[in-house]
């Protein structure tokens, strides 16, 4: 179901299953080759990041529960699905993880709530399903602040090939009353990966490590 006007009459009305989303970012990263010069063993490494600024309703203040946050997460996650379905066309998602950037007035604990399994859960689903935790970290910053969103196998965290991340960087985003939150994907491990351990094509897909 695609974001939708509650109708909520306030100075920064929810939009989006009872959030307030300013605005929604989206774009990809193609790697060819590697920075020797050595071509893809194989298909590009493509990476899809999919973000959006939303209010955060505790900013400035202190709050014994995030329930504002935290009620709806299934369907902001559902709408985070559905955009990556459309972003993505035929390509399959081997890896995943997901960031959060906090403004100003809000405390770190804000972008956490933000990415509970509720959240990830229906994006998982949509891009193919996946037994293996999927991968966070969070920051507080001021609009234009870097992250490093971690990524890994979906199936198996065990497989080295696919520990990778994905650096986004937002001009005009988190406002100090905003948490930006993030999500990527890739379609494959690391260009040329050498390291051993557990291959892709091991994965016994019993436990979410191999």
């Amino acid at each position: 179901m695609a974001c939708t006007n509650l109708g909520v009459e306030s100075l920064k009305p929810a939009n989006c299953h009872g959030y307030h989303v300013r605005k929604w970012y989206q774009f990809v990263e193609e790697t060819h080759a590697l920075e020797s010069g050595a071509l893809a063993d194989g298909a590009p490494l493509r990476k899809v990041v999919i973000a959006a600024a939303i209010h955060n309703p505790y900013a400035g203040a202190f709050s014994e529960t995030l329930d504002q946050i935290v009620a709806s997460s299934a369907l902001l996650g559902l709408e985070f699905g559905r955009r990556f379905t459309a972003a993505l066309g035929e390509h399959k998602v081997e890896s995943y993880g997901k960031a959060a950037i906090v403004g100003a007035a809000g405390e770190y604990e804000h972008g956490n709530a933000f990415l509970t399994n509720a959240f990830a859960d229906p994006i998982r689903a949509a891009v193919g399903g996946g037994q293996s935790w999927f991968p966070s970290t969070g920051k507080r910053g001021s609009s234009g602040t870097a992250i490093d969103i971690p990524l890994a196998h979906k199936n198996a965290l065990y497989v080295r090939s696919h520990y990778d991340t994905i650096t986004a960087t937002f001009t005009d985003a988190p406002a100090p009353d905003e948490v930006l939150v993030c999500v990527a994907v890739a379609t494959r491990g690391r260009l040329h990966a050498r390291l051993g351990g557990l291959r892709s094509d091991e994965i016994v897909g019993a436990d979410g490590l191999r």
